[in-house]
């Protein structure tokens, strides 16, 4: 068996007795903070109106903005479809053929060059050697 209870909500500077099933206090309190939000937005615009019109003006906008919030996760949901088809497509695709890399290949001319001039240097640091050995 559940349990009613009245919560007193505020909308438009109004307040309201409004009941709910026990546990489901925060949900009815933040679904009027939205409302309220919209209401405020009249009173401040319009001033003091009806309290019909009032909740059905807030209403109505807060519907308005609803229905906008509601086209934009269609759109991100139809993206994301989109994204998700990509993925997987991409996942069951044959892997890329390797590329052909060619590294570049140092002429012999130069090879032997350094060898020749690395030759030298050794011989220079043996001649050096024996020089200091002398003194």
């Amino acid at each position: 068996m559940s349990v009613q209870i009245e919560v007193p909500i505020h909308i438009g500077g109004r307040t309201f007795e409004v009941a709910c099933q026990k546990g489901e206090e925060q949900f009815l309190i933040s679904a009027a903070g939205l409302l309220d939000t919209e209401a405020q937005v009249l009173v401040q615009q319009i001033g003091r109106m009806p309290e019909g019109r009032m909740l059905l003006m807030a209403g109505l906008m807060l519907a308005d903005k609803t229905a906008g919030l509601e086209e934009r996760l269609r759109e991100a949901e139809d993206r994301l479809s989109g994204l998700k088809s990509e993925l997987e497509q991409l996942r069951n695709a044959p892997p890329p053929e390797p590329e052909k890399v060619e590294v570049a290949v140092i002429p012999e001319d130069v090879t032997d060059g350094l060898a020749e001039v690395a030759a030298r240097v050794e011989s220079l640091a043996d001649t050096l050697d024996e020089k200091l050995k002398k003194r």
